[in-house]
């Protein structure tokens, strides 16, 4: 009965190892998509700068269309 537990030790041990070793590389899986999408978030913020609004400018050409605007209301 002896060599019986043991066998059963070295299977659950072997089993527990696997899946150790799989949440390991699940582990180094996630740290490496981590890295990636840190890398892509700062390249949509730099898209993101570069493609912004001009909002401080938007005001004063609505100012400046405001004749424009009247004269088409009107007719």
């Amino acid at each position: 009965m002896e060599t019986v537990a043991w066998v059963t030790v070295v299977i659950a041990a072997l089993i527990i190892a696997a899946a150790a070793i799989g949440l390991i590389r699940v582990i180094l899986h996630l740290i490496a998509v981590n890295r990636t999408l840190g890398n892509v978030l700062g390249g949509v913020e730099v898209i993101a700068e570069k493609t912004s609004t001009v909002p401080a400018v938007v005001p004063s050409v609505n100012e400046s269309l405001g004749p424009v605007r009247d004269f088409c209301e009107s007719i």
